[in-house]
């Protein structure tokens, strides 16, 4: 069977595919090699510019400009022809190192260093770099322009429903009102945190050799200070270096992100389903696509699918993010290769949560609030202000203001009516008498629409 997006076994290769061109670009196979190349080649030029090296350097302009040309005009073939020196390698990262012997044949000053390329380096020196510059740019260039699409979304629903008043349902029950712009409001604060957390993870790498001591570095070049030279190469690639590891980088910045992912993506989840329980109950009506269909069998339905497909989105990346979070900072003694395969499904978790923004993102624009149905909630449950009345007895020193309003109201529905009659018989000053009579539950909001227009 050929492979193509309709045979493909995974849906983010199928399904999706189109969805998730951003990240596939770093995170395939082809993205990974392309990050190995650059470091390989970057460590080159790194070599040829430091005086205690002089066998290999110094470059002329044009010799950066025509390895880094490799890097840029890196294509499916030059990657089908490294999987295809692979398959007589059996070694991911050497296979790099011989196509990289390839390209240089012919060109003088680079057929010279051939014997630099990979240098003092271990696999891992290679890998933990390409896996830490893929994730930075998929962070920094793709979740985070998601995630920030949502809560602009998010934000622009808040401010024009700050002041529309709704029943709020604690336990699922009615309870004190709120507005609708400030239940959205509170997710845009907590997203706005969980984003800047995300963003916050500085990612980390080394190039310390085959068990993080320089051992061959020095064995060549004893006087170099190749902890310095590793720190300057690690930072100029935009990452923090790491002075102290095994074979392997431990990455531990990878498990911060995970994590850091993992909780912004509950808050997400959280969200999808408040709005999905909010459609549920009327309070947002959906916009009708053209042509689209909601049931098979009931044509009338408009079903909430994007929140819901947004919702399996996220539980599937936490699945993975909170795996890798757990996994990838254990190896045993200096090395093992569990985080080999493990880290290949990083690309799986972020797509998944792409997924999960993108349709949360697409569901948030069909929404439409009922404020019919919203106030005619509201009007049916007087109850809600014992909270007030009560508060107010309290105040002016009405004995067993709790108790008293709580054999009103509770499990009982009250009437605006049967709730005047009630404060009617307070002895609390008139004017107070008066605007708790005044007081009605769509009224009784505090400060959630002030709160909702400064979010």
């Amino acid at each position: 069977m050929p492979h193509t997006p309709l045979s493909a076994l995974s849906p983010l290769d199928g399904r999706y595919h189109r969805q998730l061109e951003p990240l596939r670009k770093l995170f395939s196979e082809a993205g990974l090699i392309r990050g190995r190349v650059r470091v390989e080649v970057e460590w080159l030029i790194a070599l040829a510019a430091e005086e205690d090296v002089p066998e290999v350097g110094p470059f002329s302009d044009a010799t950066v400009r025509r390895l880094r040309e490799l890097v840029a005009g890196f294509c499916e073939a030059d990657a089908e022809r490294v999987k295809a020196i692979e398959a007589l390698t059996n070694h991911d990262v050497k296979a790099v190192e011989y196509w990289l012997r390839e390209k240089f044949a012919g060109n003088g000053v680079l057929e010279r260093t051939t014997e630099f390329i990979h240098f003092a380096c271990t696999s891992e020196d290679i890998n933990n770099l390409a896996y830490a510059l893929v994730l930075a740019e998929a962070r920094d260039w793709v979740i985070l322009g998601a995630v920030d699409r949502v809560v602009e979304a998010l934000t622009t629903l808040a401010h024009a429903h700050a002041g529309l008043p709704m029943l709020s349902r604690t336990h699922g029950q009615p309870a004190t009102p709120t507005t609708l712009g400030k239940e959205l409001a509170n997710f845009v604060h907590r997203l706005r945190r969980a984003r800047e957390e995300v963003a916050r993870v500085s990612l980390t790498g080394k190039i310390n050799g085959a068990v993080g001591n320089y051992n061959a570095h020095v064995a060549a070049y004893p006087a170099a200070d190749w902890e310095a030279f590793a720190r300057r190469f690690v930072e100029a690639l935009g990452l923090e270096f790491n002075p102290y590891t095994t074979q392997i980088e431990p990455h531990d910045c990878i498990a911060e992100l995970a994590d850091a992912l993992a909780r912004l993506n509950t808050i997400l989840l959280d969200l999808d389903r408040d709005v999905w329980g909010y459609v549920s109950l009327g309070y947002f009506r959906q916009r009708v696509v053209e042509g689209e269909v909601g049931s098979s069998t009931m044509p009338h339905k408009v079903n909430p699918i994007d929140f819901e497909n947004s919702e399996g989105n996220l539980g599937l990346a936490n699945a993975l993010l909170r795996h890798l979070a757990e996994k990838l900072p254990v190896s045993r003694w200096q090395r093992d290769l569990t985080d080999s395969t493990v880290l290949r499904n990083l690309g799986v978790a972020l797509g998944h949560s792409l997924l999960a923004y993108d349709a949360c993102l697409k569901g948030l624009g069909k929404l439409d609030a009922d404020a019919e149905r919203i106030a005619a909630d509201l009007e049916e449950n007087w109850e809600v202000l014992g909270e007030a009345v009560q508060t107010v007895m309290r105040r002016y020193g009405v004995a067993g203001a709790y108790e008293r309003l709580k054999d009103l109201t509770r499990g009982k529905r009250l009437t605006q009516e049967s709730l005047a009659e009630f404060i009617g018989t307070l002895p609390i000053p008139q004017a107070e008498r008066e605007r708790l009579l005044a007081l009605t539950p769509a009224g009784y909001i505090g400060r959630a629409a002030e709160l909702a227009r400064r979010i």
